[in-house]
């Protein structure tokens, strides 16, 4: 269900006035999506969704209940902000509360186009027939998703907070099949704008991989140079992202943490060529107008020429240590080049072209090491020219290290990762000496 700024606005003055609690935040967010799947060239399944989920958080002497609630039945809220204040009154003090913010002033929100939003199943069955054409075309199998939908979040508090954003987006992919079932390619996109979703090159460029009549290779494992496709950078960047936090870099648990004390804000940790910004007015990956406790997304530097320049760190955190309080960030840009992709090939005398990570997982926080698997679509590149593909590989790379040899990059786009849905450009990127620890059967 989507909620017009007003309507969110009028449901959380209602809740407002029932709260007994010294303070409370009420937190609403809906969504209403569309998709389907589809594969052997039609539709196998469609959906429509509408939800809607309230969470009311009442404190109480420095107590925090909570109570969560599917739908708007009027009763039901009124009773979860009763409840969530009795809850608050049976826990232990939170010895990191703080009272909720008040209000703030927050930029334009850039996530939002009318047209996007009003997309419907016919929609996504045209686009999808457009895919499947490009790999019958080709000669190779078609599997795939597509989804468009609008959603919503608001963020208010007795203090007189309220925060209000609104997202469409469409979301397009596909997995193109070998005729021998041996091989696969992919191709997908996201994007808040229907406008820049090109179905077509998406099914084209997936059946272009899947179609190669090479037999697979099977390499060993070792070090190679690899260029990263810009999908496969941005699941790597945004494991990075997640690990820029203030807190455990200060109490000397991360990477950006200092022997002896203090963190390495300031020191130059990666490559020149590597920089990472965020920005809620960003032409392609906007960030959201507001963080998780409500306070003001502004443009940051992260990572500024391979120094680092921001970690974050969340209110309590920041008065503890008398500093300033930074919201994460979830959407941000992986700056770009100028090499293009092709150039990148023609310039590698044996390596591994990868488009895409999958089952990544931090293995070692303290030393930032992520394991993963390659999927749909590794090439072997010799002298210049991509000669054969190559079956699956595990990887154990540290991103400090991958981040730090970099020697190409091409211009940043925005990418889908299968990771929480985050708006993410990315640059294709040449690195030498990735690590491959083993092989992997699938394909």
């Amino acid at each position: 269900m989507f909620l017009t700024r007003d309507d969110a606005l009028a449901l959380a003055d209602r809740l407002r006035s029932l709260s007994a609690a010294e303070s409370c935040v009420i937190r609403i967010e809906g969504e209403e999506a569309q998709s389907l799947r589809f594969a052997g060239g039609g539709v196998t399944t469609n959906v429509a969704t509408a939800r809607v989920n309230t969470r009311i958080e009442s404190h109480v002497g420095g107590r925090v209940g909570s109570v969560s609630v599917g739908g708007l039945e009027w009763e039901e809220l009124a009773r979860a902000v009763a409840r969530s204040e009795e809850i608050a009154r049976l826990l232990p003090t939170d010895p990191e509360f703080l009272p909720p913010l008040g209000a703030q002033a927050y930029p334009e929100s850039a996530r939002y186009d009318e047209a996007t939003g009003a997309l419907d199943l016919r929609f996504l069955a045209e686009a999808t027939a457009r895919v499947v054409a490009e790999g019958t075309a080709r000669g190779v199998n078609m599997f795939g998703c597509a989804a468009a939908g609008r959603r919503f979040s608001a963020l208010a508090s007795s203090a007189s907070l309220f925060a209000y954003d609104r997202e469409s987006f469409v979301d397009l992919s596909t997995t193109a099949r070998h005729k021998s079932d041996g091989w696969s390619g992919w191709a997908g996109a996201r994007h808040f704008s229907v406008a820049q979703l090109d179905p077509a090159d998406i099914g084209r460029r997936a059946a272009l991989k899947a179609a190669r009549d090479e037999e697979p290779l099977d390499l060993e494992p070792g070090r190679y140079t690899v260029i990263l496709e810009p999908t496969a950078v941005g699941e790597l960047a945004q494991w990075l992202m997640w690990m820029l936090r203030a807190r455990p870099a200060d109490e000397g648990r991360s990477f950006f943490s200092r022997a002896g004390g203090g963190t390495k804000l300031g020191d130059a940790l990666f490559s020149a060529d590597f920089s990472m910004r965020s920005d809620p007015r960003d032409a392609i990956a906007p960030e959201a107008p507001f963080g998780e406790e409500g306070l003001a997304q502004e443009a940051r530097l992260w990572v500024d020429k391979g120094v680092l320049k921001t970690l974050a760190r969340p209110r309590y955190w920041a008065q503890k240590t008398g500093a300033e309080a930074i919201p994460a960030a979830h959407n941000f840009t992986v700056a770009g080049g100028t090499t293009p992709l092709e150039e990148m090939i023609r310039g590698v005398r044996r390596g591994i072209l990868v488009t895409r990570f999958w089952y990544t997982n931090m293995v070692e926080p303290r030393g930032l090491l992520l394991t993963g698997l390659t999927r749909d679509g590794n090439f072997l590149i010799e002298n210049g020219e991509i000669v054969a593909p190559v079956r699956n590989m595990r990887f154990n790379e540290n991103l400090h290290g991958a981040f730090s040899r970099i020697a190409a990059i091409g211009a940043s786009e925005r990418v889908k990762t299968e990771m929480g849905g985050a708006a993410i450009s990315a640059p294709p990127m040449l690195i030498e000496g990735f690590e491959f620890s083993s092989k992997s059967s699938g394909i």
